[in-house]
């Protein structure tokens, strides 16, 4: 181990109309920009580009305010940036989720050094840096004809898109083999196997994780896509999937919903008190504070099996109406759900086992997790059914939260008759690098 810097090899960020053209959370808009309205709404946007691309919370737990600008008809400007270096947390946590993402994981090489790590994070962290800011990270078009390009060059003139990207540390990587045993952090463990799991080897863990987000999939791809160019030698790819179709809500955002239909986080976290008592790790969590942790899970949806279920079940197993998403116990979205209220026939209107009183704070000794989940295809599976689901993926500063919540979701939730959780993972999500520093460097020091 070494507390050397690593050399860093190439020179390598409430709707409103008005808030498109100004800074919004941080977030800037690049002078003489014009938005753009609805570019690439849902899966369209997705299949153009060609690629086949959970807590289970399929609709309800719980933002910085949005880098995003969008109004009540939901505008994307695609010259949005997010700040990257000296911010109090990470970038892509708390920012309002963008309309796509590429989320992959790698395994470190067995032949791996300490160093090798280092390098690697503070290549990346430059990278990222470049990304966020609509540039590339190298030449896309070298001067030496037999020179090969640095930057893959397939977001040229795209515009920064509002990208993130936000890295995660696996528990493999604090051990003895690279001396960051007594560096893993306090609440880092390998997630339990939760009720009703299906996990495949293909779709579960990493030792390094890379969320990219953007409001334009081919920027968010060419971000993962050269930064898992800089891993030759020290890791390997070990999953990957592209999400579309953000499946949570940000602050100012219409809630979206989820490929069963329904509205996906109309309960999410959005206060800043929520995000300081339930997502953010404080000043006792030494290097990491001001950092999170991050669960992943790849959910399939036996969707042919939902779309002939009838309505009324449908909306029972979720417990809120599919067109406006309002609680069986109420008339509008964010009516608050009353689990106690019954029926004529002494029955409660919402089911005990439904997903949103599963889910719910109120019946969960007020606990709250952040989700930033996405929708997802890979096309057909071997059957010839749809391969599709739920990248789902959440932000808490103590793991334990999503593991109590999921674990009473996995032995009784009504949805499980319809979906399969057939990937997991957990991750450190460091702070904010400072500026001339990189990613993880308190880590190493």
């Amino acid at each position: 181990m070494t507390g050397r810097t690593p050399d860093i090899d190439t020179d390598t960020t409430e709707r409103s109309t008005e808030q498109v053209s100004a800074t919004s959370g941080g977030a800037t808009r690049k002078p003489g920009s014009v938005s753009r309205r609805a570019l690439f709404a849902g899966v369209g946007g997705a299949a153009a580009f060609g690629v086949a691309a959970g807590a289970g919370g399929m609709a309800a737990f719980g933002a910085e305010a949005p880098p995003a600008a969008t109004d009540a008809e939901d505008i994307v400007d695609l010259n949005v940036t997010v700040p990257f270096y000296d911010q109090p947390h990470p970038a892509g946590v708390a920012t309002a989720p963008q309309r796509y993402t590429v989320y992959m994981t790698f395994d470190l090489a067995a032949t791996a050094l300490t160093q090798d790590l280092q390098v690697l994070l503070a290549r990346w962290t430059a990278g990222i840096a470049q990304l966020m800011q609509g540039e590339s990270i190298g030449a896309v078009e070298p001067d030496r004809p037999d020179a090969v390009a640095t930057d893959t060059g397939e977001a040229e003139g795209l515009g920064p898109a509002s990208l993130t990207v936000t890295v995660g540390l696996g528990p493999g990587i604090f051990t003895d083999a690279y001396g960051l045993a007594d560096k893993r952090p306090a609440l880092l463990q390998d997630l339990p196997r939760i009720p009703g799991d299906q996990l495949q080897e293909e779709f579960t863990g990493g030792d390094l994780s890379l969320q990219a987000c953007a409001d334009d999939p081919q920027v968010a791809y060419h971000a993962i896509r050269d930064l898992a160019r800089m891993v030759t030698g020290t890791a390997h790819t070990r999953w990957a999937v592209m999400g579309f179709g953000r499946a949570s809500a940000g602050p100012g955002q219409q809630t979206p919903r989820n490929l069963l239909g329904f509205k996906d986080g109309t309960r999410n976290i959005t206060e800043a008190a929520d995000y300081d008592r339930f997502v953010w790790l404080g000043e006792d969590a030494g290097w990491m504070s001001g950092g999170t942790y991050q669960v992943v899970r790849k959910i399939m949806m036996t969707i042919e099996t939902w779309d002939f279920d009838r309505i009324s079940d449908q909306q029972q197993i979720f417990g809120r109406t599919k067109l406006e998403g309002a609680p069986l116990t109420g008339q509008a979205e964010f009516d608050t759900p009353d689990f106690a209220a019954t029926t004529a026939e002494g029955d409660p209107v919402i089911d005990p086992t439904s997903h949103i009183a599963l889910a719910a704070h109120e019946n969960n000794d007020g606990v709250k997790i952040l989700r930033r989940s996405y929708n997802f295809t890979d096309g057909m599976n071997p059957e010839g059914l749809l391969d599709a689901g739920l990248l789902f993926i959440s932000y808490q500063n103590d793991p334990e939260n999503f593991v109590t919540l999921q674990q009473k979701l996995g032995r009784f939730d009504l949805l499980n008759e319809y979906i399969r959780h057939v990937g997991s993972a957990i991750f450190a999500v460091p702070p904010a690098p400072r500026t001339g520093g990189y990613i993880g460097q308190a880590l190493f020091e």
